[in-house]
């Protein structure tokens, strides 16, 4: 735990940028009868019945400190999906940082292995050197501030039904572009400090 609080209390560095990683899925829902439109005091309508077209994979990057996020849709959550997405953070969105510290929870899809993999082994490894994960602990997967930002996916973008994979990667698409222009960012308050006095009972005992 300490460990990611300490990560997210030092200063801004371009060089060095620290990204959080997290996913969710989405059912997708199609409607079987049109809804009814919004009236004057009474919202729009829709039927209790539906059919369901399957799940996607949203994948979510989030910079918090330059207010900037990134997301991809995908079918499954798989080891090479997961090597796909530290590929494209490191040669697309980071080409020229030293180092990219990584905070994700502890998923299983969630490792070096992964990319072992997805690539040849030199690839994998040129991928890795430039990769520093910061895994959460064990139920501290709150700790991650990407789960912030697919809380607020969820409010404004995904919380109603969605039919298809193209309507999904459409809205997701410009959900990202306006909190990217807006330069959202994350207040994180919860320090070290912080954990120190409130989850005592976390941390083991001294030796009497």
């Amino acid at each position: 735990m300490e460990d990611v609080l300490d990560l997210y209390a030092e200063p801004y560095d371009p060089t060095r940028p620290k990204v959080n990683f997290d996913e969710t899925n989405k059912q997708l829902i199609q409607e079987t009868r049109p809804p009814l439109p919004a009236e004057p005091g009474q919202p729009e309508r829709y039927d209790y019945e539906y059919e369901r077209k399957g799940t996607r994979k949203v994948f979510l990057f989030t910079e918090p400190q330059a207010g900037w996020r990134h997301l991809n849709v995908t079918e499954q959550r798989t080891m090479l999906d997961f090597a796909q997405q530290m590929k494209w953070l490191v040669d697309e969105r980071y080409p020229q940082a030293e180092k990219i510290r990584v905070v994700l929870d502890n998923l299983n899809t969630h490792k070096p292995a992964s990319l072992y993999e997805a690539f040849t082994p030199a690839e994998a490894r040129r991928l890795l050197t430039k990769l520093e994960f910061h895994y959460t602990p064990k139920h501290g997967s709150w700790l991650n501030m990407a789960e912030v930002e697919l809380s607020v996916l969820q409010r404004q973008c995904l919380d109603r039904r969605i039919p298809d994979e193209e309507t999904l990667k459409r809205e997701i698409a410009a959900w990202e572009e306006y909190r990217n222009v807006e330069r959202a960012t994350i207040d994180w308050r919860f320090s070290v400090t912080d954990a120190r006095e409130k989850l005592k009972q976390l941390y083991p005992s001294p030796p009497s």
